[in-house]
């Protein structure tokens, strides 16, 4: 089948979004499809910016561009979801956050309160025109139902090199790899860092808008010989940081997905999370593959430091970490074959 796959590029901003993308088109094209990506220059801001973009979408028909006919549309992020096709599926990532669950945390505004209506108005027409509705997890299908009433199948797919994982002997350092930013809270992991019992050093991996604040924020707590922002890294040198890690923190706010997630328990380490960080409690169980703590700088330094006196048991959640994910058994081809079906 001739395939089109529409998704956003925010340039210079790479993220989990960049892996589903590609990873859904190499694996279409695996099952022998022909495949062309439409990525749409997306940005977060002005309103009016937005707002144009969704108009291109939603006028922009994809049945036959240039006279060639096209047999499935798969949309994966707004507003590309809006172009429009006989057989379009859309499988979610998330919506526009900002208009949703995240509305309650922005000042408000008349702007943004008029945003949120047009988008919901948008998202009701765009997503109820597809022919098949899917969101990426558990989490982004209850957002669905619950702000726009719309019922969607939750479909997994697999991190980037999901076979690469593997453990290794432990060194004294837990790991939180993400992106620098506020919703992530990395401040979080460093308040906690000053609260620690124990010698276990923190290793926070990657960058962002908040790398300054964060580096700040180290130096005002004096733990700079306990947290270590260590910038990018390589995707071999990952697998080792995953590898040697006594455990892994992962502790969003309301995360969609979160491959973190998933390659901590790959690399049969267990993870430490908190109530409210979304996508990963669908795999993180308490005390049983991991730690499952209030989102509280104290909780999580008793977590880490439990984990580091408790090594055989936090072994042991690591390991049926690795048996969730071999018994879940998430592959690329069963994303093809539900998305195709």
């Amino acid at each position: 089948m001739k395939i089109i796959v529409t998704a956003n590029k925010t340039p210079f901003l790479p993220g989990g979004a960049d892996y589903q993308v590609r990873g859904l088109v190499t694996a279409l094209q695996a099952h022998g499809h022909e495949v062309e990506l439409l990525q749409l220059p997306f940005r977060f801001s002005p309103e009016e910016e937005v707002l144009r973009l969704m108009e291109f979408a939603e006028h922009t028909d994809l049945n036959r561009p240039n006279g060639v006919r096209v047999d499935r549309v798969i949309s994966l992020q707004f507003p590309g979801y809006a172009m429009r096709h006989d057989h379009h599926r859309v499988w979610i990532m998330h919506q526009h956050r900002a208009v949703y669950e995240l509305y309650e945390q922005q000042p408000p505004s008349p702007q943004l309160q008029a945003l949120r209506e047009q988008i919901t108005a948008f998202d009701e027409r765009a997503l109820g025109r597809a022919e098949a509705l899917f969101a990426n997890s558990r989490r982004v299908a209850e957002r669905l139902r619950h702000y726009n009433g719309l019922p969607s199948q939750p479909i997994y797919h697999p991190p980037y090199r999901r076979d690469d994982f593997h453990c290794a002997e432990p060194l004294e350092y837990f790991f939180y790899p993400s992106r620098l930013e506020t919703l992530k809270r990395q401040d979080l992991v460093i308040e906690a860092a000053a609260l620690m019992k124990s010698p276990a050093r923190i290793l926070i991996g990657g960058a962002g808008g908040q790398q300054r604040a964060f580096q700040q924020l180290i130096t005002k707590l004096d733990v700079a010989d306990r947290v270590q922002l260590i910038g990018r890294f390589s995707e071999a040198e990952k697998l080792v940081l995953y590898a040697r890690s006594l455990g892994v923190l992962f502790v969003p706010h309301d995360e969609d997905y979160g491959y973190i997630t998933l390659e901590a328990m790959l690399s049969s380490k267990p993870v430490i999370t908190c109530t409210d960080s979304g996508g990963s409690l669908e795999f993180v169980e308490h005390e049983h593959n991991g730690q499952v703590v209030a989102p509280e700088p104290a909780q999580l330094a008793a977590a880490m430091d439990d984990l580091h006196q408790h090594r055989r048991l936090a072994a042991a959640m690591g390991a049926r970490g690795r048996q969730l994910m071999e018994r879940l058994a998430i592959s690329w081809d069963q994303v093809v074959e539900q998305l195709l079906a």
